[in-house]
């Protein structure tokens, strides 16, 4: 995390990565953040991932997995949660 990441509230990170996630080109119909957390800078998206009915991964999980990777990228350099 740099010094210069803005601190923002949960809601609002979490409308702006829903927002991120409906923009973005490779994004399946579904997927989205329900939740956050900071992890030693790092910014952690949760949400459904797809399990099957074992509890296993299904293509969408990867899906989701690499969306919510992708949101930690591109947000945890910018913000800090403040809740």
């Amino acid at each position: 995390m740099q010094d210069s990441a803005q601190p923002i509230d949960r809601q609002s990170l979490l409308k702006l990565a829903n927002q991120m996630i409906r923009d973005h080109e490779d994004t399946l119909s579904g997927i989205e953040a329900t939740g956050v957390t900071q992890r030693n800078g790092i910014l952690v998206f949760s949400g459904e991932y797809y399990l099957d009915e074992q509890g296993l991964p299904t293509g969408k999980s990867t899906a989701v997995f690499n969306m919510f990777k992708y949101l930690a990228h591109e947000l945890s350099e910018k913000y800090r949660l403040i809740d």
